[in-house]
């Protein structure tokens, strides 16, 4: 099982409204709350649905030295 932390930044494969496909995530739990780094807007859905969606985890470098 994949985890996700807290401020990872993910692509997901459909794009936003925005034009956007790069989200932040900002709350982990059974459902997982994005936020889309263009817009500012946040959705909320359930893991499952998160992990079909879901494309690419980008890890931020200050993450992989720590």
């Amino acid at each position: 099982m994949i985890t996700y932390n807290l401020n990872d930044k993910v692509i997901m494969k459909k794009k936003h409204a925005c034009g956007s496909n790069l989200w932040k995530i900002t709350r982990v739990g059974v459902d997982i709350k994005i936020k889309c780094e263009n817009c500012g807007r946040e959705i909320m859905m359930d893991r499952l649905e998160f992990q079909k969606k879901l494309k690419k985890v980008i890890n931020d470098e200050a993450k992989e030295k720590e």
